[in-house]
């Protein structure tokens, strides 16, 4: 695709010194923006007065970057930093920030992610665990799913001998409308392996993230 059939977004920090520069494609982003200005027009609002005059742009490019996880391939991020390690003992990401859309409600919910495997033979890139929980959770998600994703895809491609996951959120459909509780969240966890085999393992995996042990 040519360049001119994207819309450039740059973004300047630290007095310039650094650039972030975002695409988004031509074509979808003004048929989003559309859509959007048709929104603003049914609920009752203006369009076109100061406020509003860009918000279907910026929706429309926010959208796409809140649900990019849509064109990430998962398993390749973990394939493309997979390393052969003689490492017999657990391996914990802790306390991943997450962000994600309920499908539901098309409504945020975020938190954090505790991910733990252990090893047969290979290690993964340490930042790579944090970029598959951010490759499915820009998607339209339910918890219970994206638990369930980030630890198959582990389990797959790295083939350790065990995998755990929790998920801990806040889900603004819960606290903006509905039943409106401000104070509850929602844990959810996926174990596998020597975790589900050999209790020990996985009461050391709820002890070192900080969270109480969750019976299967």
């Amino acid at each position: 695709m040519a360049h001119n059939e994207f819309i450039k977004d740059e973004y300047f920090y630290d007095d310039n010194d650094f650039q972030s520069v975002q695409l988004f494609p031509k074509e979808k982003t003004l048929k989003l923006a559309e859509y959007y200005k048709q929104i603003l027009k049914i609920i009752g609002e203006d369009p076109e007065r100061e406020g509003l005059k860009d918000t279907p742009m910026r929706v429309a490019k926010a959208i796409q970057f809140l649900l990019q996880g849509y064109h990430v391939d998962a398993e390749q991020i973990l394939r493309s930093a997979t390393f052969k390690e003689d490492y017999k003992d657990m391996v914990i990401v802790k306390n991943i920030e997450l962000y994600s859309m309920c499908e539901h409600h098309m409504i945020p919910f975020f938190g954090k992610a505790h991910v733990a495997y252990i090893p047969n033979g290979y290690v993964t890139g340490l930042s790579k665990i944090p970029r598959v929980v951010d490759a499915f959770a820009r998607r339209l998600q339910i918890q219970e799913r994206l638990t369930n994703q980030i630890h198959d895809t582990i389990n797959k491609v790295l083939k350790p001998k065990g995998v755990a996951v929790v998920i801990e959120a806040y889900h603004l459909c819960m606290m903006m409308r509905g039943v409106q509780k401000q104070n509850s969240y929602t844990v959810t966890t996926a174990y596998s392996g020597e975790f589900k085999t050999q209790p020990e393992r996985l009461s050391q995996f709820f002890n070192l993230v900080g969270l109480n042990q969750i019976n299967d």
